[in-house]
């Protein structure tokens, strides 16, 4: 190594720990992300967990991973390929090798690539590198294992202790390489173990240990900083968007003056949402956790029935399950708001993996004609907004409403501004005693506002406006069970224009990029970042696009045609096989539509989008 280390300044980079399920991964990057957060940094974070959660040791289906990206100007993802690679053993090296940028720098702990860990890694030499074709990398090989143990000798802790503290190792030589600050990194470790002081001290003295290695080594010839961004002055913390979606949720209870109640099973990756509102009673909130998911959302009809902002959280079988209990929602025309955290594959598929799986089943997926409001959000930290958004629509035009995230979003991260509540709109939940303006005694129950459609909500024990309410088809002057034909078609059409009135309440869709561009990059949801930069990459290469990301699908906005009739072609990009291209032609019909569809449980990679966008705006 150089006698002396040079300061390097870069705008971004992206940094992967990898390692098997156990090794600490998720930790490890969760405090460099929050570290950098700290410091005024951009950050995008991508968990990626492991595809078998309990896989053997040392094995390609256990390896886990965190990937931050930090950037010193606007970061919309967590990145591509990977500028430093952390591999705790060889299957992780194996695993991530295809997203190594050349000259990137790996740093790998050298007890572990040993002739049993190659094999269980499922590579037949000595020399990894040159058998994966990663002759162009900077390999430093490190002894974590070994020197994290005789760090923590004389500490008298056991074995099992040892081990689990490698990752501060490896993270202290991370945060040497990147200047990032050892005394914050010491408090967010004393933070994270305030109840284990043993665990705190083992944790710290092996950051410090890897942290002393890298800088009395002079590890690389290079050390790293990436500049402060001039932010907004604020309060920021690094949040994921699950915790986003949580906050939302709470902060519309409080504008609407509800109750908020949540009912729900926990499962992969929507726990989180549950967890976290669990510990929310300060707020208020009333949270259960059911023994299955219908249990979930049948307790949230019941709360909203009662007067509460009543939600439920599942993934994508949760949702299935739901569905019924969702239809019974519509037919009352019930408040609720359903989050799904989408998750790759049919049945269980990969519930650690992330895909954009379930619009169809947001849209379709219940019986008869059973309209709702479907929105999706951005952005980890667009969940805030999008949770708030979905409670306003349900509240005030009385509708359930599924609020579309995935695991990609719900596990990443980036800074956030605490927001000014005062900032956000006013919730008037459509209660009867306030906008009902006739006779209480010609009150029915499924009376409605003549220009919003929306149905009154009268909590039980209101004075004068008792009632009853059930699945079964009603009239629609007097609410009584009703089995008219007529009655029942001026029902259903009158339950889907309530739905689309809610277009009259929306913004209109904005679209970035040239205004003179013939071709739109369209997408929704959680591939905003990806979708983004790769426009803003083929931009900078001298060609005109313009670009649209949708949040709110059902409805759409008002000018959504409109938009899509200026463009000669239109590139509909998803994590599926093309369902929101589908439900736009439907709707529209005859567009000139281009489908750009990965279904890998993995993010868009950004290489990838512009070069098959490019050939399609060349053709």
């Amino acid at each position: 190594m150089s006698e002396k280390t040079v300061v390097k300044e870069l705008k971004d980079v992206t940094i992967r720990f990898s390692g098997d399920s156990g090794d600490g991964m998720q930790l490890s990057g969760t405090l460099f992300s929050t570290l950098s957060a700290i410091l005024g940094n951009e950050i995008a974070t991508f968990p990626d967990y492991p595809a078998e959660i309990r896989a053997p040791q040392g094995t390609l289906q256990g390896v886990s991973g965190f990937q931050v990206r930090i950037g010193s100007h606007d970061v919309y993802n967590a990145g591509d390929k990977t500028d430093v690679l952390v591999a705790m053993n060889p299957a992780a090296l194996k695993v991530n090798a295809g997203n190594l940028k050349r000259n990137s720098i790996v740093i790998y702990d050298s007890d572990t690539f040993q002739k049993k860990d190659l094999e269980k890694a499922g590579l037949q030499t000595d020399d990894p590198f040159r058998e994966l074709n990663l002759t162009s990398v900077q390999a430093i090989p490190v002894a974590i294992t070994s020197l994290t143990k005789a760090a923590l000798e004389d500490m008298g802790v056991d074995n099992k202790i040892m081990l689990r503290s490698k990752n501060m190792f490896a993270l202290g030589i991370v945060c040497w390489l990147f200047n990032r600050p050892a005394d914050v990194a010491e408090h967010l470790l004393k933070e994270k173990f305030a109840k284990k002081p043993l665990v705190f001290q083992a944790n710290v003295k092996a950051f410090l240990a890897g942290y002393n290695y890298g800088s009395n080594t002079q590890l690389t010839a290079s050390t790293y900083r990436i500049e402060t961004v001039k932010h907004e002055k604020g309060f920021y913390i690094d949040v994921n968007g699950n915790l986003a979606t949580a906050y939302g949720l709470i902060a519309a209870a409080e504008k609407a003056g509800l109750q908020l109640f949540l009912g729900s099973y926990p499962i992969t990756p929507a726990s989180d949402i549950l967890h976290e509102l669990a510990k929310r009673k300060d707020f208020g909130v009333k949270a259960l956790q059911m023994e299955d998911e219908i249990a979930g959302i049948c307790t949230a009809i019941g709360a909203s029935f009662a007067g509460y902002l009543a939600a439920t959280s599942t993934s994508g079988p949760g949702l299935a399950l739901k569905s019924e209990a969702l239809n019974l929602a519509v037919m009352l025309e019930l408040p609720l708001v359903v989050i799904d955290v989408q998750r790759a594959g049919p049945s269980t598929g990969m519930p650690t993996k992330s895909e954009q799986t379930d619009l169809n089943i947001a849209l379709y997926g219940r019986s008869g004609e059973s309209p709702i409001a479907v929105i999706a959000a951005l952005s980890p930290t667009d969940c805030f907004d999008a949770a708030f958004r979905a409670c306003k629509l349900a509240v005030e035009h009385m509708t359930p409403v599924v609020l579309l995230t995935d695991g990609y979003i719900a596990n990443g991260s980036s800074a956030w501004k605490i927001p000014t509540m005062d900032d956000y709109p006013e919730i008037v939940p459509h209660v009867v005693q306030k906008f009902f303006t006739g006779d209480p005694k010609t009150w029915k129950p499924y009376l409605r506002d003549e220009e919003t459609l929306v149905r009154y909500w009268a909590i039980p024990g209101t004075p004068e406006y008792m009632h009853r309410i059930g699945g079964l088809e009603k009239d629609y002057f007097t609410g009584v069970i009703s089995t008219d034909p007529d009655n029942h078609q001026r029902m259903v059409k009158i339950r889907q224009a309530k739905i689309d009135k809610i277009a009259d309440y929306i913004p209109s869709q904005e679209v970035l990029g040239d205004e003179n561009a013939n071709t739109l990059i369209v997408g929704w949801g959680g591939t905003y970042g990806h979708l983004l930069e790769a426009v803003q990459k083929i931009r900078e290469a001298g060609k005109k696009a313009a670009f649209t990301q949708f949040k709110f699908i059902s409805p759409l906005p008002k000018n959504t045609e409109e938009v899509l009739r200026r463009y000669k072609k239109i590139i509909v990009a998803e994590e599926n096989n093309g369902q929101f291209a589908s439900y736009l032609q439907g709707k529209f019909g005859n567009l000139p539509l281009y489908r750009f569809n990965r279904i890998t449980g993995q993010p868009f990679r950004i290489e990838e989008l512009v070069e098959e966008f490019m050939k399609i705006i060349e053709k």
